[in-house]
């Protein structure tokens, strides 16, 4: 991922409301939801709710698509995991150190390679 990509992706999440939608429609799966149940939801009126979810898709994190009468979101699980890649890449001084997900902490020293 490109520093301007990720740039993008993380001013587009330093936002109360679209991190919330994002959180949101990172929930609902690859299904996602439709605007207006987003809206419902989080209860953003849906003239901000349309600037908020522009913001997002400008920056790749979610996409929608027509279904019928409804917009339907969905959050791009393929960028969220490029972004925290890119952030994750020289954990523990550059050496694989397998995180523990549950603690999100590297392994102590002697049990680096």
């Amino acid at each position: 991922m490109e520093t301007k990509q990720v740039l993008a992706a993380l001013a587009a999440l330093a936002q109360e409301s679209r991190l919330a939608i994002f959180r949101l429609l990172i929930q609902a799966g690859p299904a996602g939801l439709p605007a207006g149940k987003v809206g419902e939801e989080l209860g953003i009126a849906s003239s901000a709710l349309s600037f908020h979810l522009k913001e997002l898709s400008h920056a790749g994190l979610v996409t929608a698509r027509q279904e019928g009468r409804f917009v339907i979101y969905t959050a791009q699980f393929d960028t969220m995991s490029e972004l925290v890649g890119f952030l994750t890449e020289n954990c523990c001084a550059g050496v694989p150190c397998g995180i523990n997900a549950s603690s999100g902490a590297c392994p102590p020293p002697s049990a680096k390679r």
